[in-house]
């Protein structure tokens, strides 16, 4: 994988007017005759109609200098880990706000898609928060469901509970029936095959973690990634912002052979 370094993202986008020629690129790849408005972020023709390239992406109501924009998408791909609302804030010489709201707004980017998944398919759950240590149950933590191919793409969503109806729902909804599925011993999973699916699983609660090319390496691998990250960057999420977060490291994920950066200004 060829990586894009800092230097390519300044060659690319020495200043504002090149960050704004992007987007209008992007979105208008066909029009001519437009130039650049010095000082607004707009472009214009000898007629005097204008366009404003901004108008429905992320940068859209925001008075930060599209340049700072796109460095902090950079900072975002070149990052393995994550990059903290303090830290843009370091990195941009902007408000902490200011920072909380660019971090989200790139996370937008990273939403996941709707294509399915198929073929080897691991499937498991996690969860993040608290413990309840009075009664020594996870009363407050958030549950996390994974679906991954074996070295394909993965999805991820915050689930309400373990419930029937939720885990079913959210395979049929993202893996391709004749897939095979490959799980822990977990009773909820053993349903499936009624649902057209083939069914492998390993039993985690008796210590046995791999039957041959049985596992669910890939998505345990995932997890520790995911919560490592949000452990060492992040420290803490709350439930209500949880599932940008697993998307920021999904998409990651997904695009772990390709320019993350390319990747996200694909999706301006």
């Amino acid at each position: 994988m060829e990586k894009y370094t800092i230097q390519d993202f300044k060659r690319e986008f020495p200043d504002e007017k090149a960050c704004l020629a992007y987007i209008f690129n992007r979105k208008y790849p066909n029009i001519k005759g437009y130039y650049y408005v010095k000082g607004r972020k707009c472009f214009a023709n000898s007629k005097g109609k204008q366009i404003h390239p901004v108008k429905g992406t992320i940068f859209e109501h925001s008075s930060t200098p599209l340049i700072l924009w796109f460095y902090a998408i950079y900072l975002f791909s070149a990052s393995r880990n994550g990059i903290s609302a303090k830290e843009l804030q370091r990195q941009l010489g902007v408000t902490y706000k200011t920072a909380w709201r660019i971090g989200c707004q790139i996370r937008q980017l990273m939403k996941q898609d709707r294509k399915m998944l198929s073929g080897d398919v691991e499937v498991d759950e996690t969860y993040f928060g608290g413990k309840d240590k009075r009664e020594n149950e996870f009363k407050n933590k958030s549950a996390v469901m994974g679906m991954t191919e074996r070295k394909g793409k993965i999805k991820a969503y915050q689930i309400e509970a373990r419930q029937t109806h939720i885990i079913l729902g959210k395979i049929k909804k993202n893996i391709k029936k004749d897939s095979t599925l490959i799980t822990d011993e977990f009773n909820i999973y053993k349903k499936t095959p009624a649902l057209g699916y083939r069914h492998k699983y390993v039993k985690h609660g008796k210590k046995k973690y791999a039957y041959g090319d049985v596992n669910t390496n890939s998505i345990e691998g995932f997890w520790g990634q995911l919560k490592r990250s949000v452990d060492g960057t992040y420290h803490s999420v709350s439930s209500k912002h949880l599932q940008t977060y697993v998307d920021e490291f999904s998409f990651r994920y997904n695009h772990r052979t390709s320019p993350v950066f390319e990747a996200l200004m694909g999706r301006i």
